[in-house]
C-alpha cells in the first residue's frame, strides 16, 4: 500500500467513541496502511459527547467557514483537526452546532434516534467531500463505515460526479450489523432529491431503514466488505447478489492481510 492514498469516513472511531465493531475497525485499517507507508485521513463526526479538550481538538480555519445547502437551507461547515496519540494519525471532524453539538451520538437518552439524522448523513457526506476539496488530496481509495456514513458514496457518483479530484477513486463500504430500529424521516427522500438527485437512484429512500440505507450505498460502491460476521439476512442476500467484490467477514486480529490483499488486487486492480 506504500503511497496510495486512502480516505477513510466513519461515523465512529476510536479512542474519540466507544470500542464497537465500526469504531475498531476504522483505527485499526488506518493505521495498517500507514504502517505500510501508504496516505490516510480519517473523517467522522464532531459529536458533543467528544472531550474536545481531552483529545485536543481544534478548529482548522483555513477549512472551516463555507455553507453547505441542506434542504435549501444555509448550515456553515466547521472542520476540527485531531491527532491520535502515538499513531502519527491525524483525524479530521466534521461540525455544525445545529447538527451536532449536542452531547450524544446517534440517539438521545431514551434511545430514540434523533429526528434530523437524515440531515446530518446529508451533511456528513457533503462535508466530507468539500473538505477533501479544500485539501486538493485525491484519494485512491475510499472507505465508508457506519450507516452516518452511508450516502457519501451516492454523493459522489451523483452530485459529485463531475469533480475531477475523485474520477480515480474507488469506493469501499464495509457493512456492519450496528443498525437502528424504524426509519429516518419520512422527507428524507424529497431532501436528497433537492440535490438534483435522479428519483430512480434512491428510491430505497422512500422508507429510509438501516437495510434500505446501506443498499444505496452498496449500489453506490465499487467494491464491499462484509465488517459483521452475522448480518442481517435482506443485506447478506444483496451483498451475495452483487456482481461487485465482496470481502468476507474476518475478525480484526486477522484482518490486515486480507484487507491488503483486497485493496491491491480488487479495488485498485
Amino acid at each position: 500500500m506504500k503511497d496510495k492514498r486512502i480516505l477513510y469516513v466513519s461515523s465512529e472511531v476510536v479512542p474519540y467513541l466507544p470500542e464497537t465493531e465500526i469504531s475498531s475497525m476504522s483505527f485499526e485499517a488506518p493505521k495498517m496502511v500507514n504502517k505500510q507507508g501508504g496516505q490516510i485521513r480519517i473523517f467522522m463526526p464532531r459529536y458533543g459527547n467528544i472531550n474536545e479538550r481531552r483529545h485536543q481538538l481544534h478548529e482548522v480555519i483555513r477549512l472551516s467557514g463555507i455553507n453547505l445547502v441542506i434542504n435549501d437551507l444555509d448550515m456553515p461547515l466547521i472542520i476540527k483537526v485531531a491527532s491520535i496519540p502515538k499513531e502519527r494519525i491525524q483525524v479530521y471532524f466534521i461540525d455544525n452546532e445545529e447538527y451536532f453539538k449536542r452531547k450524544a451520538t446517534l440517539t438521545d437518552e431514551d434511545g430514540k434516534l434523533f429526528s434530523d439524522n437524515d440531515e446530518r448523513a446529508i451533511f456528513f457526506a457533503k462535508g466530507v467531500i468539500e473538505t477533501v476539496k479544500k485539501l486538493n488530496w485525491s484519494p485512491d481509495i475510499i472507505h465508508v463505515n457506519g450507516w452516518l456514513a452511508s450516502l457519501l458514496p451516492l454523493y459522489l457518483k451523483e452530485f459529485y460526479k463531475n469533480e475531477p479530484l475523485f474520477t480515480e477513486s474507488k469506493i469501499v463500504t464495509s457493512v456492519y450489523n450496528q443498525t437502528f430500529e424504524g426509519a429516518l424521516d419520512k422527507n428524507m427522500i424529497n431532501k436528497v432529491k433537492f440535490d438534483n438527485i435522479d428519483e430512480d437512484k434512491i428510491k430505497d429512500l422512500d422508507k429510509p431503514t438501516y437495510n434500505n440505507l446501506m443498499k444505496i450505498a452498496i449500489d453506490n460502491s465499487d467494491a464491499l466488505i462484509k465488517g459483521s460476521n452475522d448480518l442481517p439476512k435482506e443485506l447478506s442476500e444483496y451483498l451475495d447478489a452483487s456482481d461487485k467484490p465482496v470481502l468476507d467477514y474476518f475478525p480484526i486480529e486477522d484482518f490486515a492481510d486480507q484487507y491488503t490483499e483486497f485493496y491491491t488486487t480488487k479495488v485498485l486492480e
